[in-house]
């Protein structure tokens, strides 16, 4: 058995090093060819390299390969929902505010192993109105739902500039349909519930009563039935709960309701607490979808709120959760919770969480009472880990090599087509210096994806010669219109310049060192040791690497700091003004 073992460990070094091999092949390749011709105004990137290094996975590695780490989405994956068809297939889909495409939505066959197969949202037509919208707008909160009365998937989310509205495919592998708006459904996060008997539902939170909040975050869930025919809600809408779990203690922000059937008995789910570190999610329970729904007397069935705040390796604002059962008959709950480093920031954003549902006594779903707490490694009897988990200590290298981009970039609230090619130079990606600020509520040229670690390394390699003093180019780590960093190589008189700019209400220049005036290739290389950020640059083809600033401070990009719903991108941006 050991020799066994040894020989697969052998096989997946030996593999790992050879597919390296090929990868530092294919960049030196492109290395050792002559550079190719840089248009007027545009900036060139070979490659970009993303390395995670966190601690906690170094420390603890997996013992057996049916454990996984939490999060199993790390980075700003917020708002998790999912599906199942019955038959083994699960989904998974995240909100993804104003950035494009919309909705990533992951496939997996036994809860370990995820892999994207795309986005819900993949065109202009359903994605409207995001011009004018900060970061935090967008969409909200979608909600997946399988119907096997018709054998339909349905994508219901919010579209803050366009209000609610629903997507549907009978293949969640391909296209989804352009959007159906739910006029009559107001607030955010509706979700479908499709009932044994064939009716459907959608339950959404709301205004207060009469559009009377008593205090703020004074909301209400409610309810509405749905004509999955003529794909139009029906019948009154009906407030199911007011407030929250317990009224009295006046609770805020009662959002993300998710219906089930379980044993013969309805079951509505929703956070509370808002999405900082009072978040939570309560229960209710009830015999008919219409309601009365009644508190479970332990609510939350979730939190971790009231733990020492000072306790390693803490999981805060845990919430925002939607169960499955498997396909084996045992229950799971994904939801969204934070991971400050040190207990002090984060600027990963809201994560995705996997956890196993128990069950009370009096026939209540939870995942977490008293001081338990949410877990870093999670066992999955029966399921077998492979080597593309989406989780764990991980190092990507996009040589930008396809005419397409892979499905891990991003651009800001539309497809930025015009602004960047993978075929106008192939090999590289090319980015035009756009007349557009990333600090704009609008589509600057920025490619860009999410950090998924608190310690990670990325660099990339740059051709560029702006011609004038307004053409800048470079790396860019951006949390919102107003927390960027800018490392940029950019033309001041006739000289040249490797600067990193902290960008906000006004931008200031941290650190600047002046290259040859000839120089068109550039290395720039980031370095996160968690509590600080190292900056460096090479101009000698990666031979030396020359420290710019070090120990910048990555809480500007936190959302203690800047406030919002997205955790921090990086990407690869060019700009003229």
């Amino acid at each position: 058995m050991k020799n066994t073992q040894a020989m697969q460990l052998m096989s997946i070094v030996w593999l790992s090093a050879f597919m390296l091999g090929m990868t530092v092949m294919s960049c030196n390749s492109k290395k050792e060819q002559q550079l190719p011709a840089i248009g007027k105004s545009v900036a060139l990137f070979d490659y970009f390299s993303y390395k995670g290094n966190d601690d906690f996975y170094i420390s603890n590695p997996l013992s057996g390969e049916d454990y996984f780490y939490n999060p199993i989405l790390p980075g700003w994956y917020s708002d998790p929902s999912v599906c199942t068809n019955g038959e083994g297939d699960y989904f998974l889909v995240t909100s993804t505010f104003t950035y494009f495409p919309g909705v990533p939505i992951f496939h997996s066959k036994d809860l370990v192993n995820w892999k994207q197969i795309g986005h819900v949202l993949n065109r202009a037509s359903q994605l409207v109105n995001m011009e004018g919208q900060k970061v935090s707008g967008g969409i909200f909160a979608p909600a997946i739902s399988y119907n096997p009365h018709n054998k339909t998937y349905y994508m219901v989310t919010t579209n803050v500039g366009a209000g609610n509205f629903f997507v549907k495919t009978q293949d969640p592998f391909g296209e989804w349909s352009e959007p159906i708006m739910l006029p009559e459904v107001g607030g955010i996060d509706p979700s479908f519930f499709f009932d044994e008997d064939g009716k459907a539902y959608i339950v959404n939170n709301d205004e207060a009563p009469d559009n009377k909040p008593e205090y703020s975050g004074h909301r209400t869930i409610r309810i509405q039935e749905f004509d999955v025919k003529t794909d139009k809600t029906i019948g009154p809408r009906k407030i199911l709960v007011n407030k929250g779990a317990q009224p009295a203690d006046k609770p805020i922000w009662i959002e993300g309701p998710h219906l089930y059937k379980i044993n013969g008995k309805y079951f509505l789910m929703s956070a509370e607490g808002g999405t900082g570190n009072w978040h939570s999610e309560v229960i209710f329970r009830g015999d008919s979808p219409m309601g009365k729904f009644l508190p479970w007397k332990n609510n939350p069935i979730l939190t971790q709120r009231h733990l020492n705040s000072d306790r390693p390796n803490s999981v805060t604002c845990a919430g925002h959760a939607d169960l499955i059962q498997t396909k084996e008959g045992d229950w799971w709950a994904v939801f969204l919770a934070c991971r400050p480093i040190n207990n002090q920031f984060e600027n990963l954003g809201r994560e995705t969480f996997m956890m196993p549902v128990k069950w009370s006594e009096d026939g209540f779903p939870y995942m977490t009472q008293g001081d338990d707490l949410v877990p870093m490694i999670v066992k999955r009897e029966g399921a077998k880990r492979d080597t593309t988990v989406t989780y764990g200590n991980f190092e990507l290298i996009e040589n930008f090599d396809s005419s397409i981009l892979d499905m891990r970039w991003m651009t800001l609230r539309t497809s930025a087509s015009e602004l960047y090619s993978l075929t106008e130079t192939p090999g590289y990606l090319t980015l035009k210096c756009a007349d557009i600020s990333a600090t704009e509520k609008k589509t600057p040229a920025f490619v860009c994806r999410r950090l998924q670690h608190h310690k990670f390394e990325c660099a990339t390699r740059m051709l560029f010669n702006p011609s004038d003093d307004k053409e800048t180019a470079g790396m860019l780590l951006f949390k919102d219109e107003t927390h960027q960093y800018f490392f940029c190589l950019n033309k001041v008189g006739e000289n040249k310049t490797i600067s990193l700019k902290q960008i906000g209400e006004k931008e200031q220049t941290l650190a600047s060192d002046e290259i040859d005036a000839d120089t068109n290739e550039v290395y720039l290389k980031l370095v996160s040791q968690g509590i600080g950020y190292d900056f460096y640059y090479s101009v000698d083809g990666e031979k030396s690497w020359k420290l710019l600033c070090k120990d910048v401070d990555p809480s500007y990009l936190s959302t203690t700091t800047a406030g919002g719903f997205t955790g921090a991108t990086i990407g690869l941006y060019a700009t003229c003004k």
